[in-house]
């Protein structure tokens, strides 16, 4: 993964929490700072696909390494 500014651990949580705690995060970021998630939940795949579409924030990485998975965000 490439370089972050912050981030949010998320392992261990079902969604909606991941993407909650994302948008949290993402709140305290100026735009182009990038926010790494790092998620346990597979369902999280797709719901931060989604959360980029809708938000407009650039999910510019997602990986998956044992069932941990990993998102990097860049803000809108």
């Amino acid at each position: 993964m490439a370089e972050f500014d912050e981030q949010v651990d998320a392992t261990g949580l079902n969604c909606p929490m991941p993407i909650l705690r994302a948008k949290k995060a993402l709140n305290g970021l100026h735009t182009g700072q990038r926010l790494q998630v790092i998620a346990t939940d597979p369902g999280s795949v797709r719901d931060f696909e989604a959360f980029a579409r809708q938000t407009g924030h650039a999910l510019e990485q997602s990986a998956e390494d044992n069932g941990t998975f990993r998102f990097l965000i860049r803000k809108a």
